[in-house]
């Protein structure tokens, strides 16, 4: 036997990619679903950029690289948002009387919408959004959406088209929403890849589980948009065990300190889904 011969391990498996029932072949961003919802992505995140959004809104990016105070831009930001899609003036954008009540249904109503409840109509409508811009599907509202033929799955689609309906460019506010977000998360801390989130859980089989990988740590596949919190005790309000992981700056939506005056709390972050490895621990 040659006492030279060196023994080769076996590489380690790759990473859990996003498995094809959770995803759609197209999007509207710089990265298929497949990558952006992978955990390679959670591991090496890039920036996601909507399809054409920010040369569209160049000025507006432009006038708040400016502004050196955060309250002023997002007041500069809501401003910006009633002028661009005519928010106080619903005739002009094109609602007829009957649907001028339509107008309501703005970004900023969806936002405390999902804060209520994120399985109502206005949470359906920002998960219906997720899964257009990333081409992330939906797992979950108000039950496992597991089937297209399911009652469940058709009451999702239902509440996600009559909330857009007679709307005036409401996907188009959360494109821009998203993208005002990710340039206050940049400006505000610059070079930063990752925040470290907490979910409260009263078992992790809450979520689709598709690899234990240590006695505390899983990778699991995640709604297509959730809820964290940065308050580690905050979290323990809503389970009995804290779901921790790292969650890659471009996948934040939207957080409660963005828009200062709009919701209570600075807490919440609402986060794009996709595979994640996370932590479970107790208080």
């Amino acid at each position: 036997m040659d006492s030279n011969r060196q023994t080769t391990q076996a590489p380690d498996p790759p990473p859990p990619s996003l498995p094809a029932h959770a995803r759609l072949t197209l999007n509207r961003c710089n990265l298929p679903a497949v990558i952006l919802g992978s955990l390679t992505y959670q591991q090496h995140p890039v920036d996601l950029e909507l399809d054409g959004i920010a040369p569209l809104h160049t000025p507006l990016l432009r006038n708040l690289d400016a502004i050196p105070e955060y309250r002023a831009r997002a007041r500069h930001f809501q401003d910006y948002m009633r002028w661009r899609f005519l928010l106080d003036l619903p005739e002009e954008a094109g609602l007829t009387r009957g649907r001028r009540g339509r107008a309501k249904a703005d970004y900023q109503r969806m936002v405390r919408g999902w804060s209520f409840d994120s399985d109502g109509r206005e949470g359906a409508v920002l998960k219906r959004w997720a899964e257009s811009r990333f081409g992330l599907l939906a797992r979950h509202h108000a039950g496992p959406l597991h089937g297209r033929g399911s009652e469940t799955y058709l009451r999702y689609v239902a509440a996600g088209t009559q909330g857009l309906y007679a709307t005036n460019a409401l996907e188009s506010q959360l494109d821009l929403l998203y993208t005002y977000g990710q340039y206050e998360l940049q400006r505000r801390d610059p070079g930063r890849t990752h925040l470290r989130l907490y979910r409260g859980i009263n078992r992790i089989d809450e979520h689709e589980v598709l690899e234990r990988v240590g006695r505390h740590r899983y990778r699991v596949l995640l709604n297509n948009l959730n809820s964290f919190t940065s308050e580690r005790e905050r979290a323990d309000e809503f389970g009995d065990y804290i779901l921790e992981t790292e969650v890659p700056r471009p996948k934040v939506f939207f957080y409660n300190r963005l828009l200062p005056d709009l919701l209570k709390g600075e807490d919440e972050y609402v986060v794009i889904g996709g595979v994640y490895e996370v932590r479970i621990s107790v208080l």
